[in-house]
């Protein structure tokens, strides 16, 4: 796969290594309709693919999530913020869980991802990071200033 445009703009040079985001959404539901051995190979297939990542040397971070029907929405209408019970959007599908991983590029990530259980029975999104931290933006600048030499 070729790293398109808009993609290429974060990282137009592949001098260093990106973060990104897989989130994994699925039918909360449906964990609850599986067999206890059912589940048991999903826990350890999840395992396995944290270790791999972990082995690779790629993972940041990752966390399950509670079921969304224990989330609490903030949305502000005339000025005015309500906090809301529940998840805002109602969709088949509820965000699960993420991992966080750092790799060369847009292949790389999207490689993992297609390596994620969560394929299998579900969606997993790739995005990429949006640095915002001071060191973080002078890096971004002087890769923008060198790609534009």
């Amino acid at each position: 796969m070729v790293m398109t445009a808009p993609h290429a703009a974060y990282n137009p040079k592949r001098r260093f290594d990106m973060q990104y985001l897989l989130t994994l959404y699925s039918d909360e539901s449906g964990w609850n309709k599986m067999t206890p051995e059912q589940q048991q190979q999903g826990v350890a297939a999840y395992g396995a693919y944290t270790q791999a990542l972990q082995a690779a040397g790629v993972l940041k971070s990752s966390n399950r999530l509670r079921p969304a029907s224990t989330a609490t929405t903030l949305r502000t209408t005339n000025g005015k913020t309500q906090v809301l019970d529940g998840p805002f959007v109602d969709s088949k599908e509820q965000l699960g869980g993420y991992y966080l991983i750092d790799v060369p590029d847009l292949d790389a990530a999207l490689s993992w991802a297609g390596k994620c259980p969560g394929v299998g029975h579900g969606v997993v999104e790739v995005r990429a990071i949006w640095a915002m931290g001071p060191a973080d933006e002078q890096h971004v600048g002087r890769e923008a200033a060198a790609a534009a030499r």
